[in-house]
């Protein structure tokens, strides 16, 4: 069966203050768009998928790169589909540098899983001295507005993040099976269907530690530690889930607005 590819890859630099496109490259499809917008210094990019999703045997592979003392701000154009696999699992790929000075936030819109779907994605950052980001990866298995359940599916997550070539933060996460018994389990996530990953890497982070805590209250949980603060979010459903992601990703981006397409 066809099987759809893309490879998307971008690089910013300083230009006269401000923030501009260095490298574009795209192939298959992806794409990445560059809107005008209002955010300061920083330069919004919108990455696209034009098949419309992703299923068993699916590749997209994505990179960018925050040059020295540059502002980048990577969001999708919409909640990214995970539909059933007929064999094999759609593979995702994202690399990330911020140069030193650089602020880098990597904030895609849901993924949204349907019922036996296969999808493995990995996250790496090389981030320099001295530059910060903010990364967040919100997962919805599916929507309950349209009654869809999710019973069994394969996601997998792994996240390896790095700065000044040591290792910081890295983490596994596999879900596999028969989701609902899993998920129901108070150690998981007691039911609920929506939730997110939020990282947020600077010498700033402990002073955002009492607002997020205030934010995500009992819907999950948030620590900090030698300048790198780390939340879990939960909620039944993306609404909910956008209704603390909002706030709490506003507060932690870099003075910047929500990326734009997130109000359409």
């Amino acid at each position: 069966m066809q099987r759809a590819v893309g490879v998307g890859r971008l690089s910013v630099k300083q230009l006269d203050g401000r923030t501009r496109i260095n490298r574009l490259y795209q192939e298959g499809c992806a794409r990445i768009r560059i809107p005008k917008t209002y955010h300061g210094t920083a330069l919004e990019a919108v990455i696209i998928n034009t098949s419309g999703g992703v299923t068993g045997g699916d590749r997209m592979s994505w990179s960018f790169e925050a040059g020295q003392n540059t502002h980048l701000m990577v969001t999708t154009q919409a909640s990214e589909k995970i539909y059933k696999s007929s064999g094999g699992v759609a593979a995702n790929t994202v690399a990330l540098k911020a140069d030193q000075g650089a602020r880098l936030a990597w904030l895609p819109q849901e993924s949204i899983v349907f019922d036996r779907a296969g999808f493995s994605r990995t996250i790496t950052a090389d981030l320099a001295e001295g530059a910060e980001a903010l990364f967040l990866e919100p997962i919805v298995l599916g929507r309950r507005s349209m009654g869809e359940r999710v019973e069994s599916a394969d996601l997998r997550d792994r996240w390896r993040i790095s700065q000044c070539g040591q290792l910081i933060h890295a983490e596994d996460f596999w879900l596999n099976g028969e989701i609902t018994s899993i998920l129901s389990q108070k150690a998981v996530t007691g039911g609920q269907t929506a939730f997110a990953t939020l990282l947020f890497v600077s010498p700033r982070a402990d002073g955002f530690l009492n607002e997020a805590r205030q934010l995500i209250g009992p819907n999950g949980g948030v620590s900090c530690w030698n300048g790198k603060l780390l939340a879990r979010v939960m909620a039944e459903d993306s609404f909910q889930l956008r209704k603390i992601l909002l706030p709490l990703v506003t507060l932690m981006n870099f003075e910047a607005d929500l990326p734009k397409v997130w109000s359409i």
